[in-house]
């Protein structure tokens, strides 16, 4: 069973960039798919980004090219760079694996799930 620990999160402001690092352990995670959610209090998790076993990236239109997914195989690990962050993209960020290295958007195709970290965007 794969472990994934999510770090990088913190207080920041309009325009600012984070990196998320998204880190697994107990086995490799370089051929599932991974995937970036958020979630915002009373909302329904929310897809983000994606990469698949080929390491295709997948991104929702409002973050395209200010989001950048990529695999680190040798670190076992995902990032995601945020750039140019929004006050709205305040939520909880989660990273998700997928044995079997298929993208999907929906939160339900994804067997493990780290804790999460928190971004917040001031104004």
């Amino acid at each position: 069973q794969v472990q994934l620990v999510e770090s990088g999160g913190g207080l920041v402001q309009a325009g600012d960039s984070l990196r998320l690092s998204c880190a697994a352990s107990g086995r490799t995670i370089s051929g599932d798919a991974v995937a970036w959610f958020r979630q915002t209090l009373g909302k329904e998790r929310e897809f983000v980004s994606a990469l698949d076993w080929s390491n295709r990236t997948y991104y929702v239109d409002p973050i395209k090219g200010r989001f950048t997914i990529s695999r680190d195989a040798a670190k076992n690990a995902v990032s995601l760079q945020i750039n140019s962050l929004k006050p709205e993209e305040t939520a909880v960020y989660y990273c998700a694996s997928r044995v079997g290295g298929y993208y999907s958007g929906d939160p339900k195709n994804y067997e493990s799930w780290g804790q999460g970290t928190q971004v917040t965007v001031a104004s």
